[in-house]
């Protein structure tokens, strides 16, 4: 079955993977036609130097699914890796190809993915940066510039501002405050709401704050689940919960 699509939340390279794993997404009946897009913070391009073994282990693992995996960048990727990388363009947006089943959906390009024309814009600002070290753990450009941001604008004036689907990482400052989130509004939560005031589109996902919650009937942060947007527009959860432990028996 060819041209289905998914949307999960971060993977943070192989820590959140198991939402991908077969038993609780069954990827049996799909093929390399179907895609699911992770909503940043993809986590598997990230050790400062080189990919580790770990790291192409689980870029074979997601190779081998008969799904075609894309992701946008979150605020935890390493951007020095991933600028250096050839850009390409697919179905009508530029990408870095991690490897033949692996695409990353670059800041504010437009695609056509399974019938529906897609906004895809990554980054966010960090708070734990007091945690990380920079070019190790943490990298400046995971907050879009004002060149993206006009790239981006650039690209929704192409669109007649309209769009079937929209991914990005941080939320627009409206979603995040009815999320309760403390985060705090910067540049690139302020820059979203100026686009979602005028754009007109079916839906918009977005990952960062590591919950599941629709937002109004549009929006959706996402983080655990795996759902699969309708060809009529809907979403419908598809992954099965996590599984828990039985407590013990006495004996």
């Amino acid at each position: 079955m060819a041209n289905r699509l998914f949307v999960t939340g971060d993977t943070h390279g192989d820590y959140d993977i198991g939402k991908l794993s077969a038993d609780r997404f069954d990827s049996r009946k799909l093929d390399k036609g179907d895609y699911l897009i992770v909503a940043g913070d993809f986590g598997l391009v990230f050790h400062p130097v080189q990919s580790t073994g770990r790291e192409e282990y689980w870029l074979r693992w997601l190779a081998q699914k008969p799904f075609t995996t894309l992701f946008v960048d979150g605020n935890h990727e390493n951007f020095d890796r991933l600028d250096e990388m050839p850009v390409e363009m697919w179905r009508g947006g530029r990408v870095h190809r991690i490897n033949d089943s692996v695409l990353h959906l670059m800041r504010g390009e437009a695609f056509d993915i399974a019938g529906r024309k897609v906004f895809c814009m990554g980054g966010a600002r960090s708070h734990d940066i007091e945690f990380r070290t920079e070019g190790e753990s943490w990298w400046p450009q995971e907050m879009p510039d004002a060149e993206d941001r006009a790239h981006a604008w650039e690209t929704l004036d192409a669109m007649a501002w309209k769009a079937d689907l929209v991914i990005t990482h941080c939320a627009p400052a409206n979603f995040q405050h009815a999320l309760r989130a403390d985060y705090g509004n910067d540049e690139m939560t302020r820059f979203l709401f100026d686009v979602e005031r005028k754009l007109e589109y079916d839906r918009w996902f977005f990952g960062h704050y590591h919950e599941d919650k629709e937002i109004g009937e549009r929006a959706r942060a996402i983080y655990d689940d795996v759902v699969e947007v309708l060809t009529d527009g809907s979403v419908k959860k598809v992954s099965r919960p996590k599984k828990r432990l039985r407590p013990l028996k006495r004996v």
